[in-house]
């Protein structure tokens, strides 16, 4: 009962905090789309990969410092728990001003890196621009929400993210609409709901809940390293959308053209909600992981890992049926052309069925870099990241043809499984026989 508890009092704020982030993203495509038009979509989906490489870095150093936080305090470390805790935010801020000055200072070379052709160039230029003055709270933000799930305030989080999603969504209409700002207001939207989250969040510190506190810490590289290592899964799996992104974009102009650009945008915004639910149950049961790994009860681990794979399978299937049964009706909210939309029914019907194999992978990777098995979670996050996505993207369509691109997605997440399952079990057979911090 105790761990049914605790689990409902971690995972739930965390579903919650993700279906609202997945949510203020969909309501964005929308007024976007209604707004500005079906191309600025695809301009601010060539771009948004170097958004969500910003976002990988800042998660890895997050989720370092939590991992490594968690387990401390499952030993009752605290000390050296605040210590890890301000060198994972220090870093994470380091981290944001510097992709903030280059998004900022050289955005149109980003921008045609990322395959942004004439028609897209305006639009995705506008957009990264603004979106990378406000890096440094948005980065802030990543930190605060993954510190504060190891720190007792998981509800708090949840509130903040709300309240921010309701925000970005009331300046999204007001940016776009009557002031007419098209991507650039929405831009600063985000921005500006990102900052208002990080004041809810630093209401933590100033009324001294929990036990990390801001502070000096001398740095220690030996930490540094550690954050990182225990980090990099989740930074790997990260990226496995940007680089995604840019090759599904790459590919699908090759063969498809700009109708296929702005169908896999329009897509993305709708069916990658199916995600808010596995990212939410593995952000929000981390934290029980690691200290139940701490603590050396392997009981409690065996029971979140059950419990954590199958709320994120149900989870993950029943958006992706409300998808199934309610797409078209959803897809019409963004305005997008009679073609686009047709194409992008048609491809959820494919296309969706990846984020069911997905949400059970991310859970193994989860448990397996929150119990300092990083090496086995960096090997799957990177198959599925940097290699067989990739390949089966470029080949997939070359031997079946155009409409085979949207089978790609189930199938590298159905080998990154397989890989995954058979790595659990191996690792699990050696779990605690290392003692070392």
């Amino acid at each position: 009962m105790k761990k049914r508890r605790l689990l409902f009092k971690y995972v739930t704020p965390a579903i919650i905090s993700m279906v609202s982030v997945f949510l203020f993203t969909i309501v964005d495509g929308i007024f976007v789309g209604r707004g500005v038009g079906t191309d600025a979509l695809g301009a601010v989906n060539i771009v948004f990969p170097y958004v969500m490489f910003f976002m990988a870095l800042v998660t890895m150093f997050t989720v370092g410092g939590m991992t490594v936080t968690a387990i401390r305090i499952g030993r009752g470390d605290k000390a050296d728990a605040n210590i890890a805790f301000r060198h994972s935010i220090n870093m994470c801020l380091v981290t944001s001003i510097i992709l903030s000055l280059l998004a900022t200072l050289e955005t149109e070379p980003i921008c045609r890196l990322l395959g942004a052709t004439d028609i897209f160039i305006k639009q995705s230029c506008e957009y990264l621009f603004w979106y990378g003055v406000f890096f440094v709270p948005c980065g802030f933000f990543i930190a605060l929400c993954g510190t504060l799930r190891n720190d007792e305030s998981p509800v708090l989080v949840s509130v903040a993210v709300v309240v921010s999603s309701l925000c970005n969504i009331f300046g999204d209409w007001l940016l776009i609409f009557p002031f007419h700002m098209g991507v650039r207001g929405a831009a600063i939207a985000t921005g500006v709901s990102q900052c208002i989250a990080v004041l809810i969040l630093l209401t933590h510190f100033i009324r001294k809940k929990g036990i990390l506190r801001f502070g000096a810490c001398r740095l220690d590289r030996d930490l540094v390293r550690k954050i990182t290592v225990r980090g990099l899964p989740e930074c790997v799996n990260q990226f496995s959308m940007p680089i995604t992104v840019v090759a599904m974009n790459l590919v699908l102009q090759k063969y498809v053209g700009r109708v296929g650009v702005n169908t896999f945008a329009l897509l993305s915004y709708v069916v990658a909600f199916a995600q808010a639910v596995s990212l939410g149950v593995a952000e929000g049961i981390q934290p029980l992981f690691g200290r139940a790994y701490g603590e050396g009860n392997r009981r409690d681990l065996k029971y979140y890992l059950k419990w954590g794979m199958a709320i994120s399978f149900v989870g993950s299937l029943v958006i992706v049926t409300l998808l199934f049964v309610m797409g078209p009706s959803i897809y019409l909210l963004f305005n997008a052309e009679k073609e686009t939309l047709c194409k992008t029914v048609q491809a959820t019907h494919i296309f969706s069925w990846g984020f069911l194999v997905q949400s059970l992978v991310m859970i193994i990777t989860a448990y397996l870099y929150s119990t300092k098995r990083s090496k086995q979670a960096f090997i799957i996050n990177l198959l599925r990241s940097f290699v067989v996505n990739l390949i089966v993207i470029a080949i997939l369509p070359m031997i079946f043809g155009a409409g085979a691109i949207w089978f790609c997605f189930f199938v590298y997440e159905g080998i990154a499984l397989i890989v995954a399952t058979i790595m659990l079990k191996r690792a699990d057979r050696r779990l605690f026989s290392r003692t070392k911090k």
